[in-house]
């Protein structure tokens, strides 16, 4: 279900102008005009994620772009194979 638009764009993220990249725990924050072109690192639950806002990501939520879940490593097939012709 979306967010009703009488209430607006949710978002918890301060504009900062400090230098350096700012670290952001609100993954559900929406990404707004004025956060383009600065980096953030959001946080996925263990880590930060370094993350350099551009244009296309207005809109989305910070979340999207800082994954939480590994990428399942498998055997390399090849040398399995190799080991059997012997």
């Amino acid at each position: 279900m979306t967010r009703s638009l009488k209430k607006g764009v949710f978002s918890e993220v301060s504009i900062k102008n400090e230098p350096g990249i700012q670290d952001i725990w609100s993954r559900r924050s929406m990404i707004l005009p004025a956060h383009v072109h600065k980096e953030v690192q959001v946080h996925n639950g263990k880590t930060f994620h370094k993350i350099k806002i551009t244009q296309e990501m207005i809109g989305h939520k910070f979340g999207e772009f800082a994954r939480t879940r590994k990428q399942a490593k498998h055997k390399n097939l090849k040398q399995k194979n190799i080991r059997g012709k012997k």
